[in-house]
């Protein structure tokens, strides 16, 4: 018993203040993060079909060192991608596709960065609230222990206080965990796409060089 009124008692000393802080400087964080990923996502999409037909019109003439030049300035995912592949073109349709597969594996997880923090920010924030709520209910109790019940005007006011502390740790956790999860989702499918998009140029671009490779082999055979 002596531990749970100490633990009470740390609690009713530091109120549910501190919880309402906490939840502002998160989503600040939050809000910061969100901008940041927007930012990385605009900067590293591109347009697929365009980036496809700059691919194609250099891969049909066999021109790999034009294809590499074309995708020189271009930040994009399906860009990193392809251009993985296209440097070790000569070892082979293999190669470059163990390439263009590992260079997909990293862009996923620069992509992914920092957006664990909105997953669990989003999942979290409302136990937050809800652990300030506890507190704003432990202080009306002892608002009311310490008034002797709620005859006196002075009682209902301080218990009131307390309660609608309570509901407003509450409401802010739940009011900072929704933008949260929003942008989550958000990245989430974005991510997706981009890397759908980078396995079509992958799929185009090992489609070019395995034709060459066999075109290759078979003028090797008529020498031979």
């Amino acid at each position: 018993m002596h531990t749970v009124e100490t633990i009470q008692s740390i609690m009713l000393s530091w109120g549910a203040g501190w919880v309402l802080w906490l939840l502002i400087l998160l989503s600040i964080a939050s809000a910061g993060v969100a901008i940041e990923r927007w930012l990385c996502f605009r900067r590293r999409s591109s347009d697929v079909k365009a980036l496809a037909a700059e691919i194609d019109a250099h891969l049909a003439d066999g021109d790999i060192d034009g294809a590499l030049e074309s995708l020189q300035t271009v930040e994009s995912v399906g860009a990193a991608v392809v251009r993985s592949g296209l440097k070790l073109a000569d070892r082979g349709p293999e190669a470059a596709e163990r390439a263009m597969r590992s260079a997909m594996a990293v862009e996923r997880k620069d992509l992914e960065d920092r957006l664990s923090f909105l997953g669990t920010l989003g999942n979290n924030a409302p136990f937050i609230g809800l652990f300030g709520t506890v507190i704003g209910v432990l202080l009306a109790f002892e608002s009311l222990a310490d008034k002797g019940g709620m005859a006196s005007g002075a009682a209902q006011t301080a218990v009131m206080s307390a309660i609608s502390e309570a509901l407003v740790a509450t409401a802010v956790g739940i009011a900072v965990a929704l933008p949260a999860v929003a942008a989550y989702n958000y990245f989430q499918r974005r991510i997706a796409v981009m890397l759908d998009e980078a396995e079509t140029l992958s799929n185009l671009t090992l489609a070019y060089l395995s034709d060459t490779s066999g075109q290759v082999d078979r003028n090797m055979d008529g020498e031979v």
